[in-house]
């Protein structure tokens, strides 16, 4: 990767300064302005000044439409219709744009795609098929739809038209908060980081452009390092979670871009967790990789001004639900306590009164006889509860100790 490529590098790479602001002037009457405000409270947090671009407040939640409509407007009066391959964001901004336009838009989709999506799809007027297990599977078949039928296929990221759309993210973003000096934004199949650092290469100063993976998946990070890294795993940033990232996009972002950073499953949680609870607004695993990066390596950020795409908020609410209650559990104000008891009467409401004492709300008990290793008089409780902090839990658990019983803390992974 190089921090600073010469003019002719730049100069031959597919996509130009000039294509970018083409783009912008073409969308730009049919997408949201997103706002890029900062945050104050993210700023203290991580040592940096953070600005954040909402793109999950586009109208399919995501910046997607950016360039799948670049591409739409771009498509001659001979096509018939599109076709994609998309379990996610890019099917729905090309469904939506597609028929708004006017345009026959055919998705397929692999069969393990949850119903939700597939519906939400439906609804912006599209044709969803689905096909295979896998999403290789789904691309297959879309391919040969493509040529069976006489559709013109639409790539997620690995297209000059796409990753043109895509920069218009930072063309705003630069013309909101021209102070930031450094972008950060997810790195998928590398469409959106290709079109943003094309901007920002040619603003004039010196902005460095840093992408970030999540650890289950650096392939982008492997094609630009060498590396061999799997990518394989259940990671929340499904939509960041692609095993071989573009030709087109890989030399881009070989060129342009100064560095790609890895970061970790709960990182990626308390991220999501911190843009509700102090943004108030919802991101996706994929949309939040930038906030995590600041979290995991502070240090690369300290005194920046640093701006960050939400790229994403389309987010499935039960998943939701459980970073939020995984995130509270981490921070003390969710616990579940695992305490040895005496089977006999009197036993648990003796415990239970060192909870009211500490003003702990119990949640759910569960006692357990049967599978212990304890003798046949004695049993195992776990309590879930509610506590104000940290220091709230360490308390109650100092106050159990106290009262003579062995209490211990499940903690998550």
């Amino acid at each position: 990767m190089a921090t600073d490529p010469a003019p002719a590098a730049v100069a031959a790479l597919p996509v130009s300064i000039d294509d970018v602001r083409a783009a912008h002037a073409r969308i730009a009457p049919s997408i949201v302005r997103t706002p890029t405000l900062i945050s104050k409270t993210l700023s203290e947090m991580t040592g940096a000044t953070v600005y954040l671009k909402f793109e999950n407040l586009q109208f399919t939640a995501a910046y997607k439409e950016r360039g799948a409509l670049n591409t739409l407007m771009q498509l001659g009066p001979q096509t018939i219709g599109v076709i994609a391959a998309s379990a996610g964001n890019h099917a729905q901004g090309l469904a939506y744009h597609a028929n708004r336009l006017g345009i026959p838009a055919t998705i397929v989709m692999p069969t393990t795609t949850p119903t939700v999506k597939v519906t939400q799809t439906e609804g912006h007027g599209a044709t969803v098929i689905l096909f295979g297990e896998t999403f290789d599977a789904a691309y297959a078949h879309a391919r040969e739809l493509e040529a069976a039928r006489g559709f013109t296929f639409v790539h997620p990221f690995d297209d000059p038209r796409i990753i043109a759309g895509q920069g218009t993210v930072a063309i705003e973003m630069l013309e909101d908060v021209p102070d930031i000096d450094t972008i950060v934004t997810p790195i998928g199949g590398g469409g959106l980081i290709s079109g943003m650092a094309t901007v920002a290469r040619a603003s004039g100063r010196d902005i460095e452009v840093i992408g970030v993976e999540a650890e289950l998946f650096p392939s982008m990070y492997n094609r630009i390092n060498g590396t061999d890294m799997p990518c394989a795993g259940d990671t929340l940033a499904e939509g960041i979670a692609v095993k071989e990232p573009g030709a087109i996009t890989a030399t881009m972002v070989e060129a342009l871009v100064d560095d790609i950073l890895l970061v970790s499953e709960r990182n990626l949680e308390k991220a999501v967790s911190l843009l509700l609870q102090i943004e108030k607004t919802v991101v996706e695993g994929a949309g939040a990789a930038g906030l995590a990066a600041l979290l995991q390596h502070p240090e690369r950020f300290k005194g920046k001004t640093v701006g960050i795409t939400l790229c994403g908020g389309n987010i499935d609410t039960r998943l939701l639900a459980n970073v939020l209650l995984r995130d509270l559990a981490r921070s003390g104000r969710l616990a579940r306590l695992r305490v040895r008891l005496q089977d006999q009467p009197g036993a648990l409401f003796n415990l239970v009164r060192v909870f009211d004492a500490e003003r702990v709300n119990i949640i759910e008990v569960y006692h357990q006889r049967v599978f212990t290793t304890l003798p046949a008089k004695g049993l195992i409780t776990d309590i879930e509860c509610e506590t104000r902090d940290r220091a709230h839990l360490d308390r109650l658990i100092a106050a159990i100790r106290q009262a003579g019983y062995e209490a211990s803390l499940v903690e998550l992974a």
